[in-house]
């Protein structure tokens, strides 16, 4: 379909080229080389914190910066049951059960609220999930980590640049995971980074994600702990570099889109969007809304299927953590009620949301979703 309008593309319009380029007629296209050193340095003082650490998923970020903080069998890390499952599996890759807390009904992400319910003796860390680009309300987390003495992990993975009070993800935390997989607002396909303030903590994450090689350089191929080839390439922190070089103006981009898709759709009748919390600055990863079916007049996957008919891509809302099989297979809890995790999943779809999404698209799908409750 000529018109096909997919839900996300990267946009590559800086020195991705000019720098994939000199990695490779280099020959600098593994793990060493300049771009991934400044890669982490650029990205680090985008995120007002000391150290980088570049590695090759967001995924494994996630795993990583849970090692190097010492979680393992038997602890415990509250996360938000609203997640992408990368935010659970790699507490489980650790030994250590996640334990889920249910969402705020305006901002979607974790509720605050909650969270102490859930801490017990075996609770040693909270992970907040700064959802589709808004921070979570990350005063009252790092009030009730300090009166627990529990470690703060975020997982930024959708928010670079995003900001809560004044303050980036990432820099609240003891230490902050990112991704840069395809449709993240900075990218580089797959890739990810661990950003934190912490020089031990730093230096775990570096020892740990080399195959626990020494970090004084020492080839002796004596390992003292099991590690991880966590890596990022040459070649692949080429492009992040690039991407960091642009951030604000990418950033730029998707709130505006942001605000188009708002104003075009703030009269149409059933269309709830993410509500932004006043200290928070979001940097709109995803144009997710839900859907009120009774004022609407059809479900969401009635919607869904509707501008899938005329060449719009969308994509569903994150299942809770509190049903997925994998996770209660492996013992994690999954009783109680989690209403405004199971609406979301039951009534959400974020839209096409890539940075150069053009004002005329935008239009376009608007246009559609309004005809379509028009004409019920």
């Amino acid at each position: 379909m000529s018109n096909f309008i997919p839900v996300c593309e990267p946009y590559l319009n800086g020195n991705e080229l000019k720098y994939v380029t000199d990695a490779i007629s280099t020959g600098w296209i593994s793990s060493a080389g300049k771009y991934v050193t400044e890669f982490e340095k650029q990205f680090a003082d985008y995120c007002d914190c000391k150290y980088g650490v570049a590695v090759c998923n967001g995924t494994v970020a996630l795993h990583l910066a849970l090692v190097a903080l010492g979680i393992g069998k038997g602890d415990e890390v509250i996360i938000p049951s609203f997640t992408m499952i990368a935010s659970a599996f790699a507490v489980c890759y650790t030994g250590a059960t996640p334990v889920f807390v249910d969402a705020d009904k305006l901002t979607w992400n974790i509720d605050v609220t909650k969270i102490e319910e859930k801490i017990t003796s075996r609770t040693k860390a909270i992970m907040p999930v700064h959802i589709f680009g808004q921070m979570c309300e990350m005063d009252s987390i790092t009030k009730i980590a300090k009166i627990h003495k529990l470690f703060i992990l975020e997982d930024a993975a959708e928010a670079h640049g995003a900001m809560f009070n004044g303050i980036k993800a990432g820099a609240f935390s003891d230490i902050g995971s990112f991704s840069f997989f395809a449709n993240k607002n900075l990218t580089t396909g797959e890739g990810g980074m661990l950003v934190t303030n912490d020089e031990a903590l730093y230096n775990k994450a570096r020892y740990f994600k080399n195959m626990c090689f020494p970090l004084d350089g020492n080839r002796n191929y004596m390992h003292n702990d099991i590690g991880f080839n966590y890596r990022m390439s040459n070649v692949i922190a080429a492009i992040g570099l690039a991407q960091v070089e642009k951030a604000d103006e990418y950033i730029e981009m998707r709130i505006r889109n942001h605000d188009l898709y708002q104003q075009y759709l703030a009269n149409v009748p059933g269309i709830i969007f993410q509500v932004k919390h006043p200290k928070a600055y979001s940097v709109e990863w995803m144009n997710a809304i839900v859907i009120d079916p009774v004022l609407y007049g059809h479900t969401k996957d009635e919607l869904i299927d509707f501008l899938k008919e005329h060449g719009v891509d969308t994509r569903l809302l994150f299942t809770g953590m509190h049903r997925q099989k994998s996770l209660l297979d492996a013992g994690c809890d999954g009783t109680g009620s989690y209403p405004v995790c199971d609406w979301l999943a039951e009534n959400g779809l974020y839209l096409p949301s890539a940075s150069n999404l053009t004002v005329e698209k935008i239009a376009f799908i608007c246009n559609l979703i309004n005809d379509f409750c028009s004409a019920h």
